[in-house]
């Protein structure tokens, strides 16, 4: 049974950083894509960024420059290093695993498995 976990959410101002994980469990973690999705109060939910089991990444634009996500494939943790955050990055954020889907994508519907989220606020 596919188990992910987040933590390492919290409140901070703007400009200052929080680096969440994902403990994966239950499943072989190098097969999977995994990425970090997001949604803030009264939006849909969207992508933050992705990473294939060869460390490639993809990122949307809003946060290229500032998130950073990497995994340790020996600890089956998936981290997101934000810094520079805005009060527009306020959102709970989920992670996610996906089973042969195409190469780093991005998009919501090709990822079976997600944790319970991690709340983020930033304040001005």
């Amino acid at each position: 049974q596919v188990q992910l976990v987040e933590s390492g959410g919290g409140s901070v101002q703007s400009g200052g950083s929080l680096r969440l994980s994902c403990a994966a469990s239950g499943y072989t973690y190098t097969m999977y894509c995994m990425g970090w999705f997001r949604q803030a109060p009264g939006k849909e939910r969207e992508a933050v960024a992705t990473i294939g089991s060869d460390g490639s990444t993809n990122y949307v634009d809003s946060v290229k420059g500032r998130f950073t996500i990497s995994q340790d494939n020996a600890k089956n943790t998936l981290y997101l290093q934000m810094n520079s955050l805005k009060p527009e990055d306020t959102a709970m954020y989920y992670c996610a695993a996906g089973h042969a889907v195409p190469i780093l994508t991005l998009i919501e519907a090709d990822f079976g498995y997600w944790g319970q989220g991690t709340e983020v606020t930033v304040s001005a």
